[in-house]
C-alpha cells in the first residue's frame, strides 16, 4: 500500500509571512483595553487626530454622487493623479507625469507592487535597518532576498555609502530608502541622500523611496532623493500617501510613481487584484491635497511638542539611551541596559520579553526592536494625546525605578 504525502494546506509562500508586529501589538492593546484594562498604546503609527472636517465633507458629498458608485480606472481617478503630480512638484520640485502615477489601497499596496514590479527570484534588496516590519515580508513575497544593513544610534540610525557598498553583490537590484524613517524618526541630510543616490546611479541599482512621512520633520528641511539626484529618475520608484499627513490611515489611499514601464506593470497587477481604490476615499484624498493645508502644520506642531516631551521623559529612566528623532512620530530608544535586570521579579533577555513585561506590569504597549531587525530597542509612537503620553511614560519611569 502506498501512502501519499499530504497536500500542503497553506502555500509555502504565504506560510512564511510573519504577522505585522506593530498591528499585533496594537490589536492586543485594544483587546486588553476592551476587557477593562487601562492600557496606553504606543504601538500603532496612527495619528490620534480626526481626519480634517473638509475632507470628511468631501467624502460625504462623493458618496451621494452616483458617478462614484461605479468602477473607475484601476490606476486612479485622473483628477487625483493630477493633484498628486502638482503636489509633488510643489513639495519637492520633482516633475511627474500623472500617467506615471498609480493610486493604491494604502501605502502597503504601493510597497508590495513596487517590489513585485522589479524583483525576480533571488534578486537582492539592500534594506537599511532598523526597518519597517512590512518591507522584508514584501520583498520575500516578491521572490527577493532582503540584505540588512544596520545603523545604530551612534550613526543616528542612518546608513553610509561605505556600508551600502560593502553589502552590494552582483545580485543587488534595489535599495530601499525611508526618510523620515519608521521606526527611528531618522532623516537623511541632503548631502547623505546625494551621496547615496549617486552611488545607486553609478551601480545601476534601483531605489524605492518611501516618503510617507515627508511633511513630518522638526526644525530641519526634508530632502527628496529625486531632487538631490534628478538623474536617478529612470531607476526610482517613490511611495507616498495621505495617511500620516492628513490623519487618514483608515481611508486607504496611497500612491506610487516612477518610470512608465514599471508603472504600467504595477497597474496591470492592480487591475487583476484590487482594481480601483474606493472612489469615495479617492475623492477624500483629492480634497486633502487641494484643500487648506493649515491643518498639516497644526498637527506637526502637536507632534513636535510630544516629541520633545517623550524624549525628555524617557531620558529620565536610567539605562535608556534616546537619540532625538528628527522626523515621523516615533522615538526609538536603546534599552539594552534594561535587559538582564530584575523587573518586579522578572528578567527579560530580549526586547520581545521586555515588551511583554511592560504590557503586563505597566499596562503600556510598545513594539520590541525584534520587529524592526534587531533586539535591544523599543519603538514608541508619540501620535497619541499629551495626557496619555505623560501617563504612559510615567508608568515606565515607575516600572524601571
Amino acid at each position: 500500500m502506498t501512502t501519499s504525502t499530504p497536500a500542503r494546506r497553506v502555500s509555502a509562500r504565504l506560510a512564511a509571512i510573519q504577522e505585522s508586529a506593530t498591528l499585533a501589538v496594537d490589536a492586543k492593546a485594544k483587546a486588553l483595553k476592551a476587557a477593562g484594562r487601562p492600557i496606553i498604546g504606543f504601538g500603532a503609527g496612527e495619528p490620534n487626530f480626526p481626519t480634517p472636517d473638509f475632507v470628511v465633507e468631501a467624502a460625504v458629498e462623493a458618496a451621494r454622487d452616483p458617478k462614484n458608485h461605479k468602477y473607475s480606472p484601476a490606476k486612479g481617478l485622473p483628477e487625483l493623479r493630477k493633484a498628486i503630480a502638482e503636489k509633488t512638484l510643489a513639495d519637492s520640485g520633482v516633475v511627474v507625469d500623472p500617467n506615471n502615477i498609480v493610486v493604491t489601497n494604502g501605502g502597503k499596496q504601493a510597497v508590495y507592487q513596487a517590489f513585485a514590479a522589479l524583483l525576480d527570484e533571488g534578486d537582492e534588496v539592500i534594506l537599511p535597518a532598523p526597518y519597517w516590519t512590512t518591507y522584508p515580508e514584501a520583498i520575500r513575497l516578491s521572490g527577493g532576498v532582503p540584505v540588512e544593513v544596520f545603523a545604530g544610534p551612534d550613526q543616528n540610525y542612518r546608513v553610509t555609502v561605505d556600508q551600502l557598498e560593502a553589502a552590494r553583490t552582483p545580485a543587488t537590484k534595489i535599495l530601499l530608502l525611508c526618510s523620515p524613517s519608521n521606526p527611528t524618526g531618522a532623516v537623511y541630510t541632503e548631502e547623505e541622500l546625494t551621496a547615496v543616490g549617486t552611488w545607486a546611479l553609478e551601480h545601476g541599482i534601483w531605489v524605492i523611496s518611501d516618503e510617507i512621512y515627508e511633511h513630518l520633520t522638526y526644525g530641519i528641511k526634508n530632502t527628496y532623493i529625486l531632487a538631490a539626484v534628478p538623474e536617478l529618475a529612470d531607476q526610482t520608484i517613490v511611495l507616498n500617501g495621505v495617511a500620516k499627513t492628513y490623519a487618514m490611515t483608515g481611508w486607504r489611499v496611497g500612491w506610487m510613481y516612477g518610470p512608465a514601464d514599471v508603472i504600467k506593470a504595477a497597474t496591470n497587477m492592480q487591475s487583476h487584484t484590487t482594481s480601483n481604490v474606493a472612489n469615495v476615499s479617492q475623492r477624500a484624498a483629492l480634497a486633502a491635497l487641494t484643500g487648506p493645508q493649515e491643518v498639516v502644520g497644526q498637527m506637526r506642531e502637536a507632534f513636535d511638542r510630544r516629541r520633545k516631551l517623550i524624549v525628555s521623559m524617557l531620558r529620565e529612566i536610567e539605562g535608556v539611551e534616546v537619540p532625538e528623532p528628527q522626523g515621523a512620530f516615533y522615538v526609538y530608544p536603546n534599552v539594552e541596559a534594561l535587559l538582564g535586570r530584575d523587573i518586579n521579579g522578572r528578567v527579560a533577555t530580549n526586547t520581545s520579553e521586555l515588551a511583554t513585561i511592560i504590557l503586563e506590569d505597566a499596562e503600556v504597549a510598545v513594539v520590541p526592536g525584534e520587529a524592526f531587525g534587531a533586539s535591544g530597542y523599543l519603538r514608541l509612537s508619540y501620535a497619541l494625546s499629551d495626557e496619555d503620553l505623560v501617563e504612559g511614560i510615567t508608568r515606565l519611569q515607575k516600572l524601571f525605578a
